[in-house]
């Protein structure tokens, strides 16, 4: 297994990835100073317009990618002291009817909206960036580019644009405020794509471009904005951000009554350069985001669910995204969730220079008596340095601290501290077909070790991908020590040796409904400490993609298991399964999700096969959704899972139904409804918010949320009907964005 490991290493190493002349670097637009005032009003009309280079003649990315674009999109780009205009007018192709957009809520699903979005790479660095953009209907969407082609849209910052519909086009016009955007002071290059879907003609286009194999936001592909002059400083560049909260509170469960409650708090954003933001927040308070959707869990290890409040998301991926998927020394989610009150919190993050990125964070909690959690401290250093084209090296350091806390020797509740120190190389090419990535951590924690064994707290882990049109090519090997531990971290599994292949090839027929086709296959094995086999999944997939964007998948595969530790296998808190009995089963199923063009979409997945101690396990979702374009978008979620098992468990059966609803009287006035139904964790949750955009980055939020308990076997209090409530809350927010 180090064998292997030091191979994929090797190839990190050697693969061809050297200071090369940027892709689309023969793509350049001029930008120049506004020689006349802009008003968004979507018809640019004003003569800044009028002397303003256009970035047109866009290529096609999907369907195929060899050929110029059929819808054509001019683009226009200008500035002022203050604002980083943009003007977009999207032509209609030839197939008549009009837009298609789910609804006016911001931050939409990219691939249900005629839409026209833009990367900008501030630094030309290829790898951090943002995207703003809205669809056809003029509901916004913006976030942050990451790891070179990945964009966080949980990201909310203030911007203003307006868009306007004709005959034959629509017409987007945006003002983004300097002060919005990092970027770095005196130079005269930034990378820049912009992005086209008109899903009439199912194509989507890009200017400067783009292979079909990998999303439009991939910023080793954008083009250049070359400045005639560097732009301009923004100035002092201080916002405060406060809010004030009210709301009503009721434990039925726990016979607790009706409370109020009123809290306060500030955030604040300072520039300390155009590139480099120092957050602070003082009892910040986050009632107002999404919440979670509920899966059914039948896996043996802890789930994982992504990052939602805003303070954690600028830069935030040089913490959170530091190591891989299911071995990441730092999750921002374990800091204030589950009642833990965030006293307050400062972190540092942003570009030293065009080559070093720098993060650092603080947060305090308190202290809660009932858990009899002593208050904590969780500081976080992230340093990397750019190398090569695109790949970088990092380090990171993590210290979660328990305050004014002495453990008990015999069994402690809490650790005094846990630490994490790791370094990790990250390959990405000048032509984005190789990436990969090579980890190191090991963790610090009190404890007492036995004479003459090995501590066993080490991280190894190596992957390499080469992702070309046809050809998807991977391997990747981790090993996490038994007594690696990271509690501000989500590594979900330890004591461990995982060896992971890929392989992939897509053919593209010259005609009819098929766009592409191809399999893949994919093996995963898992190793003990003494290094036996204990888990090995292989899978063979076929994936059919139609020209109308529908796609259709068939699979098979075959899953090994040695429990390391007991498991129940309907993750019910019934009886387990001993430590090293063996399982084995084959399985198969079905996925198809339908074109997006229609006013009703829908999809589904199918899963039959073995499971645990010789049983059986049926799984059906189905998912639909309709719109009454633009204002209403009605979706729904079932899944169904059949489970058959010997005694003592029988049969066991789950639903998990989540209809959700969403009202968008306007681009700036939300109702949405968010309803799950889950048997397995014996919960119906209900969740209603209602969210006025007053100003750019400043609501009021309105929330609603019911838990509720089928059959009301346990609680006095019921409700008429089927269910009885848990608990009850209701919850008042106002936020203000303020510039200094």
């Amino acid at each position: 297994m180090r064998t292997y490991l030091l191979l994929l290493i090797g190839w990190l190493l050697i693969t061809p990835f050297a200071r090369a002349q940027k892709k689309n670097d023969a793509y350049q637009l001029r930008i120049q100073r506004a020689g006349s005032p802009i008003t968004l009003d979507g018809s640019v009309d004003e003569p800044a317009w009028q002397t303003a280079d256009v970035a047109g003649d866009f290529w096609m990315v999907l369907p195929m990618d060899t050929s110029r674009a059929a819808v054509r999109t001019d683009v226009r780009m200008t500035y002022d002291d203050h604002n980083l205009y943009l003007s977009a007018v999207c032509f209609h192709g030839n197939v008549a009817g009009p837009y298609i957009v789910e609804s006016l809520r911001r931050d939409w699903n990219f691939g249900r909206n005629d839409n026209f979005i833009f990367f900008m790479d501030t630094f030309d660095d290829q790898t951090n960036g943002f995207t703003f953009g809205t669809n056809a209907a003029g509901a916004q969407w913006d976030g942050l580019v990451y790891e070179g082609s990945k964009a966080n849209l949980s990201w909310d910052n203030k911007w203003t644009s307006v868009v306007r519909n004709y005959a034959d086009r629509y017409v987007l016009e945006l003002a983004i405020p300097f002060k919005t955007i990092r970027y770095k002071q005196g130079i005269t290059r930034w990378g820049i794509n912009f992005s086209r879907q008109d899903l009439k003609t199912t194509e989507k286009s890009a200017w400067a471009p783009v292979p079909r194999q990998f999303p439009t936001a991939s910023l080793a592909y954008t083009g250049v904005l070359v400045w005639d002059v560097p732009p301009p400083t923004p100035g002092p560049n201080i916002s405060l951000i406060p809010y004030a909260l009210t709301g009503l509170t009721r434990d039925y469960q726990n016979s607790i009554p009706t409370k109020g409650r009123f809290t306060a708090g500030l955030d604040a954003k300072v520039a300390i350069t155009s590139s480099l933001n120092l957050d602070l927040t003082v009892n910040p308070d986050f009632s107002q985001v999404d919440v979670d959707q509920q899966v059914t869990n039948l896996d043996r290890f802890e789930l994982f669910f992504p990052e939602r409040r805003q303070f954690f998301l600028e830069n935030g991926d040089q913490f959170t995204n530091f190591g891989y998927a299911n071995i990441r020394p730092f999750f921002s989610r374990r800091i204030g969730l589950g009642g833990v009150p965030i006293r307050f919190g400062a972190r540092l993050s942003g570009k030293l220079n065009k080559d070093w990125r720098l993060g650092v964070m603080d947060m305090q909690t308190g202290r809660v008596d009932d858990l009899e959690l002593p208050a904590q401290n969780f500081a976080v250093l992230a340093l990397q340095r750019r190398v090569f084209a695109r790949s970088n090296v990092g380090v990171l350091f993590v210290n979660k601290q328990s305050l004014n806390y002495t453990p008990s020797t015999e069994s402690p509740r809490y650790s005094q501290y846990n630490r994490n120190l790791g370094f990790e190389y990250n390959l990405a090419s000048s032509n984005n077909l190789w990436t990969g990535k090579a980890l190191y951590l090991k963790s610090f924690q009190p404890r007492v070790d036995t004479p003459g064994e090995s501590t066993n707290d080490n991280v190894y882990a190596a992957n390499l991908q080469y992702n070309s049109r046809q050809w998807l090519i991977g391997g990747q090997f981790e090993a996490v020590g038994q007594n690696y531990t990271a509690e501000a971290g989500y590594v979900p599994r330890r004591g461990y040796q995982r060896l992971v292949a890929l392989l992939g090839h897509t053919f593209f027929p010259t005609g009819g409904q098929v766009l592409s086709h191809g399999p893949q296959v994919q093996s995963t094995y898992f190793f003990d400490p003494a290094g036996r086999q204990s888990d090995n999944e292989s899978y063979l997939s076929y994936l059919i993609t139609f020209r109308s964007r529908a796609t259709l998948t068939g699979w098979v595969a075959t899953d090994y298991v040695r429990l390391l530790s007991p498991f129940d296998p309907t993750n019910t808190g019934r009886e387990t399964l001993a430590i090293g009995t063996e399982h084995g089963w084959k399985a198969w199923g079905t996925q198809f999700t339908s074109k997006p063009q229609s006013l009703f979409t829908y999809g589904f997945s199918t899963r039959y096969g073995g499971y645990y101690a010789n049983g059986s396990r049926l799984n059906l979702t189905i998912d639909g959704g309709y719109r009454f374009q633009p204002y209403i978008s009605l979706a729904a979620s079932a899944s169904y899972n059949d489970i058959q098992l010997p005694q003592p468990w029988g049969r066991t059966t789950f639903w998990l139904v989540g209809p959700r609803f969403d009202v968008t009287m306007t681009n700036t006035l939300y109702l949405t409804t968010f309803v799950q139904y889950n048997e397995q964790q014996k919960n119906m949750n209900v969740n209603a918010r209602i969210q006025w955009r007053y100003k750019p980055a400043s609501d009021f939020f309105l929330v609603y949320t019911d838990n509720y308990l089928p059959n009301g076997a346990q609680i006095g209090q019921d409700v008429p009907g089927f269910f009885s409530v848990r608990n009850r809350a209701l919850v008042l927010k106002w936020t203000y964005w303020w510039n200094v």
